[in-house]
């Protein structure tokens, strides 16, 4: 398939807002797709070159795309930067130029996507000294060679800009129309996903064996597993009605981490022998990954986890999930959130380390000797996870106690309140890892959900308006927080909060949001029109937020239902939306993506859970 063809279907794709639609668009393209071209397909529909968890980005900013642009088509970079200008977009911008100028009139047709694709992916790779250079020779060369259409689509792609408005869950329904004609495959490739969330991967193994190739989708050391996710409960009482006797742990308010680890035999380094880096000589005989629930390679950033996983484990390989907490080393206690997250940083990590150990609490096994153990149930994992942790001070195992009384458990949960700790996770003795799933195998109660209702949320901030007054200097007034309605795969509003910050946490809102400005709300948002922002933001800032109660709004689309007005000319609301009632931020979780926002069924939930409670 040529690359033009492809970005026929982008600009198909950009044209529409109708989720049906689009999975008809995409499903068209996979069944046009080759078997040796569909992954890298579905990487450049995410915008990328590889899967999310592996750390190859393009580094593209305005500026080094304009050098490029100018560079490869021959022309001014004042001429380039005019364009922009006009059209808000380099890559409106690039096609437009293409398309005016004689002399751009002659381009390769034929270039395929397999010959972009492996273009872009030296983009991307190319590191080290002089690599500005060498990405922007690339890309100019790139550029002069196709035509303007795809031109304007592979500058979208390089500076990840494509937001054509669908999540990865429109490609899994899309490629069950692909096989079907129908989204009833979705569960099926879903269930495979969660194990093995590489688009590329699900895409060729469907294109090459059908469904039935992802039946035995395992996990694999170095490609991280969606985590499990828990439901809420308020008391003991609901807990143990609803699972019965179970497992309780502490919950420790840190960030989860998921482990990797695999022997390397006979892996000696290659460094050369100089007084330089003779300390660096030594045999390196494991590989250690950890990443972030969000699926981001975070191993860089935590030597002392990354140590700690060295000593302690004596196995060829494994996959277990822990939360990471900071501790104060001369006194042995545990630290807030706040400064726990202080140890996510790209810069001076040794530094911090010393400054600000963790510790890992484990708590649950899913691979291990090539043992599969998510379907295996919850009493089974822990035993095989007590055996591969060995004595140390890096990885503890979280504590747990098996009770099937309400008031042991509620016991339990004011102990872990009392010791600084945001609550306890209950889990069913016989319940198996349900990878990228929410469901009642595990459920957390926090210090916030007891007695009255004013729970915390995890939003996602959609958009801004511009700051007046005091306000004037941080750029931002008030800002738009949404849900996810996973059912139609969109962010619906339920709050907007202009208080309650301080001038700091303005300052970092602005600071975040300047990269993720778009010219136009995007398309997997659902907002009333008494709630459209001046800024528009793309999905990326989680934020957690603690409100008086929830209530019912006619202007927020969480949950509201619209039907035709009497008159019939017109939509009307039929049933008030959710909203929240003196909503505050808690904290911003930079340990979160928007996947992880809370869902309208959890707020559906909470929001009975509620009334119950008054």
């Amino acid at each position: 398939m040529t690359f033009r063809h492809l970005s026929e279907y982008f600009q198909k794709l950009e044209a529409t807002t109708l989720r049906n639609k689009m999975t008809e668009i995409l499903s068209s393209l996979f069944k046009e797709a080759g078997k040796n071209e569909i992954d890298k397909l579905c990487y450049l529909l995410q915008g990328r070159v590889a899967p999310l968890y592996e750390a190859i980005e393009f580094g593209m900013a305005d500026r080094m795309m304009i050098r490029a642009i100018a560079q490869g088509l021959d022309i001014d970079a004042k001429q380039v930067m005019q364009e922009f200008k006009r059209e808000g977009d380099l890559g409106q911008a690039v096609e437009k130029i293409k398309s005016d100028s004689t002399k751009h009139k002659t381009y390769n047709k034929k270039i395929s996507i397999v010959d972009v694709y492996e273009k872009l992916y030296k983009v991307a790779t190319s590191g080290g000294k002089g690599s500005q250079d060498e990405k922007i020779k690339l890309l100019g060369n790139l550029l002069a060679e196709v035509d303007p259409l795809s031109a304007r689509y592979i500058v979208r792609i390089t500076l990840c800009k494509l937001r054509l408005g669908f999540s990865d869950m429109t490609i899994l329904d899309s490629l069950s129309w692909m096989l079907k004609g129908t989204k009833e495959l979705r569960a099926e490739i879903e269930k495979a996903y969660n194990v093995r969330p590489d688009l590329g991967f699900i895409s060729r193994t469907m294109k090459e064996k059908g469904i039935k190739g992802l039946a035995n989708a395992a996990p694999q050391v170095g490609t991280p597993i969606l985590m499990a996710r828990a439901e809420r409960m308020s008391s003991g009482a609901d807990i143990i009605k609803k699972i019965g006797k179970c497992a309780v742990e502490p919950k420790y308010d840190g960030f989860r981490i998921q482990v990797h680890y695999k022997k390397i035999k006979n892996q000696k380094s290659k460094i050369k022998t100089t007084a330089k880096n003779l300390k660096l000589m030594k045999e390196k005989d494991e590989d250690v990954r950890l990443f972030s629930r969000n699926l981001e390679n975070v191993t860089h950033m935590y030597p002392d986890i990354v140590e700690g996983v060295g000593k302690q484990i004596e196995v060829k390989e494994a996959i277990f999930e822990g939360e990471a907490i900071a501790y104060n080393p001369k006194t042995g206690e545990y630290l807030p959130f706040q400064e726990t997250v202080q140890r996510k940083r790209k810069y001076n990590i040794e530094a911090k380390a010393k400054e600000i150990p963790l510790r890992l609490f484990a708590f649950d096994l899913l691979f291990v000797n090539g043992e599969n153990l998510l379907h295996c149930p919850y009493t089974q994992r822990r035993k095989k996870l007590e055996k591969l942790i060995k004595k140390g001070d890096g990885i503890l195992i979280a504590s747990e106690t098996v009770v099937d009384d309400p008031q042991k458990l509620e016991v339990i949960f004011q102990d872990s309140v009392t010791r600084g700790l945001e609550g306890v996770m209950a889990k069913k003795l016989e319940g198996t890892y349900r990878a990228g799933a929410r469901d009642f195998n595990w459920i957390k109660y926090k210090r916030s959900y007891a007695g009255k209702l004013n729970d915390t949320i995890d939003a996602v901030v959609m958009g801004y308006d511009v700051g007046q007054g005091k306000r004037t200097g941080f750029g931002i007034g008030d800002f738009l927080i949404g849900i996810l309605d996973e059912k139609k795969d969109k962010f619906v509003t339920i709050a907007k909060i202009g208080t309650g910050l301080t001038d700091e946490e303005w300052k970092e809102l602005k600071t975040q949001s300047s990269k993720l400005k778009t010219a136009k709300m995007p398309q997997n948002y659902d907002v009333d029109k008494m709630m459209v922002c001046d800024v528009w933001m793309m999905p990326s800032i989680v934020v957690e937020i603690r409100a008086d109660e929830i209530t019912r709004s006619p202007v927020h689309t969480a949950g509201r239902l619209m039907g035709p007005s009497k008159s019939g000319n017109a939509q009307e609301v039929k049933e008030a939306g959710f909203a929240l009632r003196f909503p505050r931020l808690e904290r911003f979780r930079s340990d979160k993506n928007p996947k992880d926002a809370t869902t309208l069924v959890e707020v559906k939930r909470m929001f009975g859970q509620q009334g119950k409670a008054k």
